[in-house]
């Protein structure tokens, strides 16, 4: 699809008028007028406020030009809702949403990735192994790794999760194993409902978020398992069954 087309069908899915979107972005009607007939295609800093108003990357605006690439594990992006975001909410066309969550690099450290990685690689036709030598293949040769000295905070995430991991444990909750790492997790994929004692149903997460946690067997050993979901704001910890089945919130504890 054309640019032209796109704002086209951008701006009229969000039942928007020419001269509504000519001002939130601070430009003239004629100028959008023009954009849809394809007369003219959007200058650098236009797009950037079309694609923060419109919450689409440029690449997207543009018709999809360039085949998308995370430039810390490596995943194909073939939808703008799995791109990182900045700290300003605008999409990042560099990182995938799980490497890259509001301005923060999640991974500093390549052997960490590797293993989260791999377990979502393995299937009948590539096994632990191949997956693992071919992410140390490629890993090493994308941006993010390259520039790691000049893109990475220092460690500051690391001792950020440091702290989450003390704060989880200090909880001493029955059954739950000793907590030793958190991984990225978006919130549409352990979103689970949970039953109030009221009867009241609730979600606690964004599904468009992305959160620390981990999946923990219970020392129980019992068919139920422990989830654990932080972020700055809140620690909530679950047991669920097989395939997220009967829920039950244990702790949501504000930070």
């Amino acid at each position: 699809m054309k640019t032209k087309n796109i704002i086209l069908k951008l701006r009229t899915e969000r039942g928007m008028s020419q001269d509504e979107l000519a001002d939130k972005i601070m430009v003239t009607r004629q100028a959008v007028s023009r954009w849809e007939n394809g007369d003219t295609v959007p200058n650098t800093d236009t797009l950037k406020l079309l694609s923060k108003e419109f919450d689409v990357s440029i690449n997207t605006l543009l018709g999809e030009p360039r085949k998308l690439f995370c430039q810390c594990c490596g995943m194909p992006i073939d939808d703008d809702s799995i791109l990182g975001r900045d700290k300003d909410g605008t999409l990042n066309e560099e990182y995938c949403k799980w490497c890259y969550v509001d301005g923060t690099y999640t991974y500093n450290d390549m052997d960490e990735l590797i293993d989260v990685c791999v377990k979502n690689m393995v299937n009948e036709n590539f096994t632990e192994e191949q997956a693992g030598s071919y992410l140390k293949e490629i890993l090493p040769k994308l941006d993010y790794w390259k520039r790691y000295d000049e893109l990475s905070d220092n460690g500051q995430f690391e001792e950020f999760k440091k702290q989450l991991i003390n704060e989880i444990n200090d909880l001493h909750i029955d059954g739950l194993p000793r907590v030793n790492k958190l991984n990225a997790l978006v919130g549409k994929y352990v979103n689970l409902e949970y039953t109030l004692p009221n009867g009241q149903k609730v979600k606690f997460l964004d599904d468009q978020k992305t959160y620390l946690g981990n999946r923990l067997e219970s020392e129980f050993g019992e068919d139920s398992c422990f989830g654990i979901l932080a972020s700055m704001d809140f620690i909530l910890v679950c047991t669920y069954e097989k395939d997220g089945e009967n829920p039950e919130l244990l702790i949501y504890k504000k930070r």
